[in-house]
């Protein structure tokens, strides 16, 4: 493994340590939040006032902006895929942190995840980073890449103007295939304004050129696109189905669009490119699982609710009030 892969390397799971962290944080101050205030998820805005929740937040801006310069250094066939160590820290982090028992199939997820992980590492392409910005509009601008982005805002025009009004709140595939679709431009629009940064930094600036804001424009539209969808999919379905399905979905067009415009598996031979598919297919597999753990363990705390209410109760909720939540992270009395 070359330098450069490397330094992508480090960032990539420094970037998942960070995010994956960044959700126990900004949980726990929530939680803690819930029990001097209004909880967020009935509109309470106490946790704003929760040096925890905001130490979460910082940690995620941490985390993607790592996430962000290692798409300078590798490809996204080794950082993308990575992304699913966020998960195992997170599990690990609430299994110690918040009492949330990871299962023997959530450890299992886990442990496919990181095998998988070092499948794709071991086997990852060298990146051939582009001296200007002039040779990445090149590589944008290819007949290949060009059909595929051309058939991505076409299918994206499709979803949102056929399909969402009509299937948009029974089947998740409408808002998440926007969402995956633009989410595989956004990383090779965010790839080039990295390129385009770093290059500046080094002397040579790429500030001038119209493409590097080309590429801002772009990445801007597509960010508020997914977001936007991505948040619908989130508020109309449960969210133990939406993020894995969201993920592999997300992630395989992202490595198909960067193999095509960046050239990943250029110059690698069929052993290496077959071990890559079968890393990633092991890490999909691990993401699947460890989140069908999870919504197993939902769908339990759900089913053993029970809710205990005073006589003095029926004369006014707010004179007392007891939920108690078997096997949940917390108690509100």
């Amino acid at each position: 493994m070359g330098w450069e892969n490397r330094k992508g390397l480090v960032l990539a799971i420094a970037s998942s340590a960070f995010i994956g962290a960044s959700f126990i944080l900004k949980k726990k101050g929530l939680k803690r939040a819930a029990n001097h205030g209004t909880r967020a998820g009935v509109g309470g805005y106490t946790y704003l006032l929760e040096p925890l929740w905001w130490a979460g937040l910082v940690t995620m801006i941490v985390g993607e902006i790592a996430n962000f310069v290692a798409y300078i250094y590798a490809p996204a066939v080794l950082v993308t895929p990575l992304g699913a160590l966020s998960i195992i820290v997170s599990a690990v982090l609430a299994h110690f942190l918040l009492r949330e028992r990871l299962q023997k199939m959530g450890i299992l997820g886990c442990i496919s995840c990181i095998v998988g992980s070092i499948v794709i590492v071991i086997h990852a392409p060298q990146e051939h980073t582009p001296n200007s910005m002039e040779e990445i509009w090149d590589l944008a601008t290819q007949p290949v890449f060009l059909a595929y982005a051309a058939a991505t805002v076409s299918a994206v025009l499709a979803l949102i103007l056929h399909f969402e009004p009509r299937y948009g709140q029974t089947n998740m595939l409408v808002y998440l295939g926007i969402c995956s679709l633009m989410g595989s431009l956004t990383v090779m629009s965010i790839k080039a304004i990295g390129i385009a940064i770093k290059l500046t930094l080094e002397g040579i600036s790429q500030i001038a050129y119209p493409q590097t804001w080309f590429f801002v424009t772009v990445a801007a539209i597509c960010v508020i696109t997914q977001l936007n969808y991505l948040n619908k999919a989130l508020d109309t379905f449960n969210a133990a189905i939406v993020s894995p399905v969201y993920y592999v979905m997300f992630t395989t067009l992202t490595l198909v669009a960067s193999i095509i415009m960046f050239k990943d598996w250029y110059g690698q031979d069929a052993s290496s490119i077959v071990s890559e598919i079968c890393g990633f297919i092991i890490v999909l597999s691990g993401t699947m699982i460890l989140h069908a753990t999870r919504e197993q363990e939902q769908s339990n705390m759900q089913g053993s609710l029970k809710w205990f209410m005073s006589e003095d109760s029926m004369k006014g909720l707010e004179d007392e009030h007891l939920i108690l939540i078997n096997g949940s992270d917390y108690v509100e009395q």
